[in-house]
């Protein structure tokens, strides 16, 4: 067969990654990214690019470090190279602070980020209201940066990027050999996903240069993780809320949060407010399905449901999914020979 056409729908961390392995992995398809939204109008654009995983309960936690050592590597690489900056991916070092101690004291990625180790009491007495601290180094991305990075590296690698609603995959069936479904929220609709929902996030991006180290509530919810430019502070964690409108309480009570664990960012200055829909559900999406009517198959990768852990693990999950676009390859490849025969 001629070179398989491939179309990947979703441009934000997840589907530009997802296009790039794809791109890498088979260097004989032809490959398109088809979005209605671009950085900086994505839901990636507004994540903190932290790379501290998140767990999901479907799915083998082995599964899940895998991807996100993959990422932690790939990131890695980048951060020791000259593109470091334009890439906005940086080294971090700071604390991860609670309450109580957590059941599980060495978290399942504790041996890929560098440095991990429980916190000393002189570093303890930086946070009166905890009595147990993990302290490491991780990876910081700024995402608007890497969204521009990554669509650079696209077009340099030969990759279509196109503006397009798509409201049903089925309509690329004549165009395409294969469709892979990054959609993020927008999966909902594209193939009535129900179990996928958004949990809204809102986060202030602060000018506070000062502030040097991450900190991070266990509980996730209240963070200050500093970038290149702006200190990132965090956070909602809202299911089923779909406003995209900044809520003034919501900012006053993430800034209160974040300067009880950071005094210091009283003095911040410039505060900018953004809102994102995560696309949560039990578990990441990441399998193969064939489509089929009257006899016309189209076959389908989806790679989407990553909530609030994309960034951490986009590069492991985007490395599967081209894997399984290799697979479709091989059957359309297999099925083509045959009817030749």
């Amino acid at each position: 067969m001629a070179a398989p056409k491939v179309a990947v729908v979703g441009a934000g961390v997840v589907g530009l990654s997802t296009a790039l392995c794809i791109a890498e992995t088979c260097p004989s398809c032809s490959v398109t990214v088809l979005s209605d939204q671009f950085s900086p109008n994505t839901t990636s654009d507004v994540a903190a690019g932290m790379l501290i995983p998140h767990t999901y309960p479907g799915i083998p936690i082995h599964v899940q470090k895998q991807w996100f050592k993959e990422t932690f590597t790939y990131l890695f690489a980048i951060s020791n190279s000259a593109e470091a900056s334009e890439a906005g991916i940086h080294l971090v070092s700071g604390w991860q602070v609670f309450k109580n101690t957590p059941k599980e004291e060495l978290p399942f990625w504790s041996d890929v980020v560098l440095g991990f180790r429980s916190m000393s009491e002189a570093e303890l007495q930086k946070f009166p209201q905890h009595q147990f601290g993990q302290a490491f180094t991780t990876l910081k991305c700024d995402c608007p940066p890497y969204l521009l990075w990554l669509e650079k590296r696209l077009k340099a690698t030969g990759i279509q990027i196109s503006t397009r609603k798509v409201a049903d995959l089925w309509e690329l069936h004549s165009e395409y050999n294969i469709v892979v479904n990054c959609a993020g929220i927008g999966a909902q609709q594209l193939v009535g996903d129900e179990k996928l929902f958004p949990v809204r996030g809102q986060v202030l991006k602060v000018h506070a240069p000062w502030v040097k180290n991450f900190i991070r509530d266990g509980d996730g919810l209240t963070y200050i993780y500093p970038g290149i430019h702006r200190v990132t502070l965090g956070g909602t964690r809202e299911k089923e809320n779909w406003s995209l409108s900044p809520d003034p309480g919501t900012t006053k009570d993430i800034f209160d949060r974040c300067c009880s664990l950071e005094p210091s960012l009283r003095g911040a200055q410039d505060i900018k407010v953004k809102v994102g829909l995560r696309p949560s559900r039990q578990s990441v999406r990441l399998e193969r399905e064939v489509l089929s009517q009257g006899g016309v198959k189209l076959p389908v990768v989806h790679n989407y449901g990553h909530g609030a852990g994309g960034f951490s693990v986009h590069r492991g999950t985007a490395k599967e999914a081209a894997r399984l676009v290799g697979e479709c390859i091989a059957a359309l490849q297999g099925s083509s020979s045959r009817a030749r025969l």
